[in-house]
């Protein structure tokens, strides 16, 4: 089997690795050929093509064509530009992380010209290539099928970690969700720790109690064993960490699709919340809070200007 793999960041990279490694034929093309030249150098079924008319001459028909790039305007313009060249029966999959209305809208064209468009919400991070990656995949069985020697290969095992979930849209959909739902998992696992570090009578060693947990007990997770290996690793001051959590898109549409289906989703959307205050280098908000409460109460208000203030 062979197919092209489109854009070769932290994630494309190693998918195209792990597909290489298991006898998969991967086509890689990147905006930048550096990618591409560490891929050859390390992987024997990795093929160079440098820009988009050599990739499509060394793809067979039907074509599968993977795309693994940023959300929003770069895919729809790649798909735009892709779409004269294909031909019906190609396959194009969308493996990037699309709000899955706007997945749904590039379906429409791209099956109107008779081509297959799958979207795989995949799971995995830098951990994929040795683990394998979670695959939800939205579309048609039909073309499901034509990847589905791919998907075995990705997943953590031929048999699990992967899926057909649905229709078209449903893939990213599932991935948007599941994103969510790290957020609140995530967020629940640092303020434990942070209530366990707070209670200093009792000196606790939290790489300790997070590795204790990893064994038996009910929250025991990947997510677990992650935080358990970076507490020792970086000591668990976490002094030359900075507080500041970046979220991604998919938390911030979990928590609008829950609004707009009415469903209550509280512990996702503070988790979204949090992460957007650990962002306010300003503290605004704050500020005018403490001045209410000196205003009402009398309080009193600290005062001094921190740096980064104008």
């Amino acid at each position: 089997m062979r197919l092209a793999i489109f854009g070769l960041g932290r994630m494309g990279a190693n998918m195209a690795r792990r597909l290489s490694r298991g006898g998969i034929e991967v086509v890689a093309h990147n905006r930048s050929p550096e990618p591409i030249d560490a891929l050859v150098a390390e992987e024997d079924n990795v093929i160079a093509a440098y820009d988009e008319d050599q990739m499509f001459r060394q793809l067979e028909e039907p074509r599968i064509i993977w795309l693994m790039l940023p959300a929003g305007p770069i895919t729809g313009q790649t798909i735009d530009r892709l779409l004269p060249r294909l031909r019906p029966g190609d396959v194009l999959v969308d493996g990037g992380n699309s709000r899955y209305t706007e997945t749904i809208r590039h379906a429409a064209r791209v099956e109107e010209a008779g081509v297959h468009f799958l979207d795989c919400g995949t799971s995995g991070g830098v951990w994929g290539l040795k683990n394998g990656y979670s695959l939800m995949v939205g579309g048609s069985r039909e073309a499901f099928a034509v990847i589905e020697p791919a998907i075995r290969v990705l997943a953590p095992s031929p048999d699990s970690g992967w899926g057909h979930v649905g229709p078209v849209g449903s893939g990213h959909f599932t991935k948007m969700i599941h994103n969510g739902i790290e957020y609140g998992m995530m967020q629940a696992m640092a303020e434990g720790l942070a209530v366990l570090r707070r209670k200093k009578e009792f000196d606790l060693d939290l790489a300790q109690i997070t590795e204790l947990w990893r064994e038996g007990s009910v929250v025991q997770s990947w997510l677990l064993d992650l935080t358990a290996e970076a507490l020792r690793s970086e000591g668990q001051s976490l002094d030359e960490i900075r507080p500041v959590v970046a979220d991604s898109g998919e938390g911030r549409w979990t928590a609008i699709e829950a609004i707009d289906l009415g469903v209550a989703a509280p512990v996702m959307t503070l988790a979204l919340q949090m992460r957007f205050a650990s962002q306010d280098d300003e503290g605004y908000g704050n500020r005018v809070l403490a001045m209410m409460r000196n205003a009402f109460g009398g309080h009193a208000v600290e005062r001094g200007r921190q740096e980064g203030d104008s």
